[in-house]
């Protein structure tokens, strides 16, 4: 079955049913789980060229993106907890650049077995796989290991 399990979460309330599923699944099978938070990177000009008021605004920037970083490994951490308790050797990654890219690095490079990821409702019309997101579907796309889709918006 399934050993290593890498499940995107973006810090919404679908991806906590994702994990929830995951814990459903995991008792037996699964050894070791990790959370992947990407924080999407904003493209900053060069310093130089920018005036003081402007300089002072792209460090602030970078500032909050360092104290995000914190604040999602320390939520994620409190999730990590529950499959420790239950026997799951489980981690927080938290990482920054583009979400997709960075996800599909991470399967390849670390030989992950299963993805468990929420899918986002779209617009309504829309069948198949266009219902998914665009990062969904690119590491669905990009990926050779079986990627779990979990409905967050079901109840």
């Amino acid at each position: 079955m399934y050993k290593k399990v890498l499940v995107p979460h973006a810090g919404s309330p679908a991806d906590d049913k994702a994990l929830e599923h995951v814990i459903k699944i995991a008792k037996g099978t699964i050894k070791e789980l990790t959370i992947l938070h990407v924080i999407e990177d904003i493209p900053m000009p060069p310093l130089l060229t920018l005036n003081f008021k402007e300089q002072k605004l792209v460090n602030d920037i970078k500032n909050a993106r360092g104290e995000l970083k914190i604040s999602m490994h320390k939520m994620l951490d409190v999730k990590v907890k529950t499959f420790q308790e239950q026997g799951i050797a489980a981690s927080v990654k938290v990482l920054h650049g583009n979400p997709d890219e960075e996800i599909i690095r991470i399967i390849d490079d670390e030989s992950y077995d299963l993805v468990v990821m929420a899918k986002r409702k779209k617009l309504p019309g829309i069948k198949g796989i266009l219902k998914l997101g665009s990062v969904s579907r690119k590491i669905l796309e990009k990926v050779s290991c079986p990627v779990l889709f979990i409905d967050g918006e079901k109840k």
